[in-house]
């Protein structure tokens, strides 16, 4: 791998890392402010927080530039903005009401898998082994630290609708926000489709105004955070890691969410994880390893120059044979 590729591909697994981190701290926001706020109420708050943050941000980056993304970004901002920013965030929050943790951690992981399949599709990404193989692992490991936080019965089929909603939503969103990002830069990318899922939840706006009311000011500052942190900075290093690699890999790094949310839930809500949620969290871990890494011969040849080999039929000019026929440049 040349020095230039290095650098870029190590600031997206950066900026990824960040995102998910973040993201990994939003499941205990949310499990703390779901006791004063409903589904909708909750995303609502979220959004207008976090298209405020964001508003700011375009702004002071401007610098002349033009404020609206291009024509040929729009398509992917609105279906990102209605089906992510907007119907995964009510249909998650929704479904989490209905089943256990657990059961909603399984089915929305089903997410990254869609993902890779649909942009081995459509954006032609194809299918590396390595990354088929790591996802596997990966979902495997979110299945075993769904299974040790289950509780049984306690799981309903409108819930797992939701959460499957919200799994399909992820994955369609993020497939239609790779190709806006090739007319649009993230930060316009993520504002615009913050500002359409804003707009997509509007419906919710008594039932937020009713409820900041009455929740206790702990609740209302963690819907703050939700959209400072996991909406406006997360969904913007997301977008910006998405744009220097696949889709695909993005969604199999997010597999390493549930690990850090059993560190997280460990340190800030004091939930000693038992044996089995230890063992997926490292195997999620584990997985999103493998679906990082490249093959041993490719690396090589990009280490030497990038060269490929020689098509039958094709011959190569030397130097020498050029001197020899008395050729000579200039």
């Amino acid at each position: 791998m040349g020095d230039s590729e290095a650098r870029v591909d190590g600031w997206a697994v950066a900026a990824a890392s960040v995102t998910v981190v973040l993201w990994a701290s939003a499941f205990v926001s949310i499990r703390s402010a779901a006791d004063h706020f409903s589904p909708g109420a909750l995303a609502l708050g979220r959004l207008l927080t976090g298209s405020a943050v964001l508003v700011a941000v375009l702004l002071v980056q401007r610098r002349g530039r033009p404020l609206l993304p291009p024509r040929g970004a729009w398509p992917g901002v609105l279906v990102t903005g209605v089906l992510w920013f907007g119907g995964y965030m009510v249909a998650l929050n929704w479904g989490e009401q209905e089943v256990d943790a657990g059961t909603a951690a399984m089915i929305v992981n089903v997410g990254p898998i869609l993902m890779a399949l649909l942009g081995g599709w459509f954006l032609k990404e194809g299918f590396p082994p390595r990354l088929l193989a790591g996802m596997a692992v990966s979902f495997v490991g979110a299945v075993v630290v769904g299974l040790s936080m289950s509780d049984e019965g306690a799981a309903s089929l409108l819930g797992v609708g939701l959460c499957l909603i919200a799994a399909v939503s992820y994955a369609v969103a993020v497939v239609s926000q790779k190709p806006a990002l090739a007319h649009a830069s993230p930060v316009q990318v993520t504002t615009f489709g913050c500002l359409v899922g804003t707009l997509a939840c509007l419906p919710f706006s008594w039932q937020l105004v009713t409820e900041v009311q009455d929740a206790p000011w702990g609740a209302t500052l963690n819907v703050a955070y939700l959209g400072v942190f996991p909406t406006a900075l997360a969904f913007s290093t997301w977008a910006y890691a998405l744009s220097r690699t696949t889709a695909g890999r993005m969604g199999a790094t997010t597999y390493a969410a549930p690990g850090v949310v059993i560190v997280l839930s460990w340190l800030l809500l004091d939930e000693v994880p038992g044996a089995l949620t230890m063992l997926g969290g490292l195997l999620c871990l584990a997985g999103v390893a493998v679906s990082r890494t490249r093959a041993r011969g490719r690396s090589r040849r990009r280490a030497e120059g990038g060269s490929r080999p020689v098509r039958p039929g094709i011959v190569k000019t030397q130097p020498e044979t050029m001197e020899a026929s008395g050729d000579r440049s200039g």
